[in-house]
């Protein structure tokens, strides 16, 4: 039976070289459609405001919301190490708080670890949920949760500045305890800086080849939805959003113009008890 990733096992991954494949997963399906192709580890980001609730931002995505989808990607991966967003407003309240919350998740979401957006800024934090015995994965570079704050979703580490920081929020994490690191929507040659300055793997999504895995979203890759952007660090793997909407187009069609149902879709009664049916309904008249 799969067993889900360990912490020594993943480590040991960007000691040999071996690329690790990190998804996004909401609900039960596509969780269990995901371990069956063989993810290495899911994320139950707070992406879903987006994708699943709707939202402009993931500002709005709530602990209990976390919770609850976390619940079903559990479910249906249980095979596969499962990592769920802290979203906004559930850390960066100090340690003893964002433990609270953190415990949360690992107890009532059942996930096998947490991901925090920030770098030096939150290594308190991180260090506090470590030694809990909570594992933490970071987020660097465009970080989703202040996109209101950075004024939108830009590429970071564009100078040496920035990249001096990425590596240095990088190994604060790394001292923290932190076990991996998303790197988002930053230059690969810097990613691929930040990739060798520590002895943790790095996910990269917008992030170039250097990383040590990569992270996409479950309806990206399959264009799963309406209004899909296309994205620059996105590779469409299939249109299953053009399927869907063919299809429940056919089946509008087909009740509108009575094709649906068919006889064959229907459960009949036997001779002997229709015709009883009928005789007590009708009195034997079948005109």
């Amino acid at each position: 039976m799969r067993q889900p990733l360990t912490l020594p096992r993943l480590k040991a991954l960007k000691a040999k070289g071996e690329k690790i494949a990190m998804l996004t997963a909401y609900d039960y399906p596509s969780a269990r459609l995901a371990e069956e192709a063989e993810v290495d580890i899911l994320l139950v980001g707070d992406s879903l405001g987006n994708v699943v609730l709707g939202y402009d931002t993931t500002v709005p995505v709530k602990l209990e919301d976390m919770i609850y989808h976390t619940r079903a990607v559990v479910r249906g991966a249980p095979g596969t190490m499962v990592v769920t967003d802290m979203p906004f407003g559930t850390y960066r309240l100090g340690p003893e708080a964002t433990l609270r919350n953190a415990v949360r998740l690992m107890q009532e979401g059942g996930s096998h670890g947490v991901k925090l957006e920030g770098g030096a800024d939150i290594a308190d934090e991180v260090k506090r949920l470590t030694s809990a015995g909570i594992p933490v994965l970071g987020h660097l570079g465009l970080t989703p949760q202040s996109v209101l704050q950075i004024g939108g979703y830009k590429v970071q580490g564009k100078d040496r500045a920035e990249a001096d920081r990425l590596i240095a929020d990088a190994r604060a994490l790394e001292e923290a305890g932190a076990f991996g690191i998303v790197l988002e929507l930053v230059t690969e040659q810097v990613a691929a800086a930040v990739t060798r300055a520590v002895g943790i793997p790095t996910i990269g999504i917008g992030a170039g080849r250097g990383c040590d895995g990569q992270v996409l979203v479950f309806h990206d890759i399959l264009r799963y939805g309406s209004g899909i952007r296309d994205k620059r660090f996105v590779k469409t793997y299939a249109d299953v959003g053009e399927t869907i909407r063919a299809a429940i187009s056919e089946y509008v069609g087909d009740v509108r113009g009575a094709r649906f149902p068919e006889e064959k879709n229907g459960f009949a009664l036997d001779d002997q008890a229709a015709k009883e049916f009928i005789d007590s309904v009708y009195g034997g008249d079948r005109t």
